[in-house]
């Protein structure tokens, strides 16, 4: 008897046509197997009809959406109604412990006593599976290939495969090329999507061009609003087109322009070339898939993004509320690539900015999950030396202390940050006493409160150029004049208090870059301020960009400093704590840290 094989896709569209290169290996490998897809009502056209599979079957997503869905009697007896299988593959990630309960009720329901997926930790059910690396660390066309090489299919990359069906577009007047634009993201999250002025000034410059402009998606997308920006003409189908009718428009076009979505990939399965916009979600887990090479990605690449779906996390499903990393990827680059992909141009590569990881000849500890960089002062000051020398990329530098590692536990943004920041020097003693636990001592305390004078001395010397921003009303600019006094060498070329609100990310970057800064120190306050600079580091033309804390309040005398006996002993803390009673909440993160590296260490 044929095996019969129960294969589940209960996501969205895009995630269902990253499922058919898998798909269509299983069905090479195993042509007398009876094949069945578990999929959702709203993804099931973009495979209706394409053979992958012997049968199809779709639920309403809605009314199976979280695990209690699962337990109601009803949807119980629509699983059932499904049939017996041996195998049920899974493709998914577990990403949630509660939320593999349901999967495992698939297989409970089917009777399927092999049960094959990704290992994350979660997948206690699973028969078999291959390790989960996580969000990105492969594509998850690739994954899913992969998947289906634990049953004899082949893994190598093959096209995505999506139902076609045809339609007739409005007769061209001559032999101009069609760019399709999709100005959406579907309704999963809005934050994907880039700014319709964008998309209406790319439009307008490639009509300018002689290309012939078509706008797709759904009503619930920005069609609308870029037709209204726009003085050229374009064919709008949008809410025109079922999904097979789009793939058919898709496959006569010339490029398709879009932001992540289902129907960048429908674009992508359909051959199509893609210019794909990225900014929160992972273009390395959903980056267009073709292995063709006719997919390009274009992004901003602030240490932030992306800030969903990273590891195995969710992280900010949504972005953050500045959405600094879409803002940044400008039309006039849009533009100069799409013209670029129309001229028939070898574009393949992904055009992100992406800096491979800085060489480090000293130890890097981990605490907590958490990177700590084993670094000295004088090397330290080599480095910025080095990096103003190269005329490369800004660097970020976080000054990591306990109450950092705390935080970071809950803000997975935060811990983004840290994890790909350039440099995290040791700021606290009480993680020179978690590395001497873990056997990975470190040389020496590198602090911010210490760090910005001796930087300053360093600058007067070897010519480095420093902006001050943040701080209350006047602090920067009491700290500067008392660092210009005792160097009189210094020069702090810009002094701006500011704000880390997005709509005042724009000028205080150009103003940062009008000044000529090679180091931009940042006093917004620890996380808001790390925030601020990771959103920002692809346009500040600084060598090195750090976060300070209150280290220019210490510097013009508003807050002192414990005596030198008390920071030896590492109870600074202690002295804060006396003179600023109201952070006794704030300091609870300290036992805590402490607790928890006992429990935890590294990890």
């Amino acid at each position: 008897m044929p095996a019969r094989i129960l294969c589940v896709q209960f996501a969205s569209i895009g995630d269902l046509i990253l499922t058919t290169p898998a798909l269509s290996a299983l069905r090479d490998a195993l042509p007398d197997a009876h094949i069945a897809l578990l999929t959702s009502t709203q993804a099931e056209p973009v495979v209706r009809g394409v053979g992958l599979v012997d049968e199809v079957i779709a639920l309403d997503k809605a009314l199976f959406n979280g695990t209690r869905a699962f337990l109601t009697p009803a949807n119980w007896r629509r699983l059932r109604a499904v049939g017996r299988f041996d195998t049920v593959i899974y493709f998914h990630h577990f990403t949630l412990k509660a939320g593999t309960l349901k999967f495992w009720l698939i297989a409970r329901a089917v009777g399927a006593r092999r049960r094959v997926g990704l290992q994350n930790g979660n997948g206690w059910f699973l028969t078999d599976s291959i390790a989960d690396g996580g969000f990105g660390a492969r594509h998850q066309a690739g994954y899913w290939l992969d998947l289906v090489a634990l049953l004899g299919a082949d893994s190598a990359p093959r096209p995505a495969q999506v139902a076609s069906q045809p339609f007739d577009l409005p007769p061209a007047e001559d032999s101009a090329p069609m760019v399709v634009i999709h100005a959406g993201s579907g309704g999963y999250s809005l934050a994907r999507r880039w700014d319709v002025d964008g998309f209406a000034a790319v439009a307008e410059a490639l009509a300018a061009d002689g290309a012939r402009v078509v706008l797709v998606g759904s009503p619930d997308d920005d069609s609308a609003a870029v037709r209204a920006r726009l003085n050229a003409p374009v064919i709008d189908l949008t809410g025109r087109t079922t999904l097979a009718e789009l793939a058919d428009v898709l496959r006569t076009a010339d490029l398709f322009i879009g932001a992540d979505s289902g129907v960048l990939h429908l674009a992508a399965a359909s051959g199509v070339p893609v210019l794909a916009i990225f900014g929160p979600s992972n273009h390395r887990a959903w980056g267009g898939w073709n292995p063709a090479g006719r997919v390009v990605t274009v992004r901003s690449a602030p240490v932030c993004s992306p800030c969903s779906y990273v590891e195995h996390q969710i992280g900010l499903r949504d972005g953050c509320a500045a959405r600094t990393c879409m803002r940044m990827v400008t039309p006039e680059r849009v533009t100069a690539l799409a013209r670029r992909l129309l001229k028939g141009e070898d574009v393949t590569t992904i055009h992100d900015d992406e800096q491979p990881p800085m060489a480090r000849d000293w130890a890097r500890v981990h605490v907590l999950g958490l990177p700590v960089d084993g670094i000295t002062y004088g090397r330290w000051f080599d480095l910025i030396d080095a990096w103003k020398r190269d005329g490369g990329r800004a660097r970020q530098v976080c000054t990591t202390n306990p109450e950092f590692i705390m935080i970071a536990q809950d803000d997975v943004n935060f811990a983004n940050i840290l994890k790909r920041a350039d440099l995290c020097v040791p700021d606290g003693v009480g993680l020179l006493w978690a590395a001497r636990r873990l056997g990975q001592p470190l040389p020496e305390r590198v602090t911010g409160s210490d760090g910005v004078p001796r930087i300053a001395a360093q600058a007067a010397e070897r010519g480095w150029k420093l902006f001050f921003l943040g701080a209350g009303e006047g602090v920067a600019q009491a700290a500067a004049d008392i660092l210009r006094q005792r160097y009189p060498q210094l020069q702090i070329v810009g002094v701006h208090s500011g704000s880390p609100a997005p709509e005042e990310e724009d000028e205080i970057a150009a103003m940062v870059n009008a000044s000529g800064a090679d180091i931009l120190f940042v006093a917004y306050g620890a996380p808001n301020q790390d925030k601020w600079i990771a959103r920002n580091l692809p346009r500040l033309r600084v060598c090195m960009a750090m976060g300070v804390g209150g280290s220019f309040d210490f510097i013009a005398g508003l807050v002192p400093r414990a005596p030198v006996w008390m920071q030896r002993l590492g109870l600074e803390w202690l002295f804060r704590l006396i003179r600023q009673p109201w952070r006794i909440r704030r300091m609870m993160r300290l036992p805590r840290f402490v607790w928890a590296v006992l429990r935890r260490g590294a990890s």
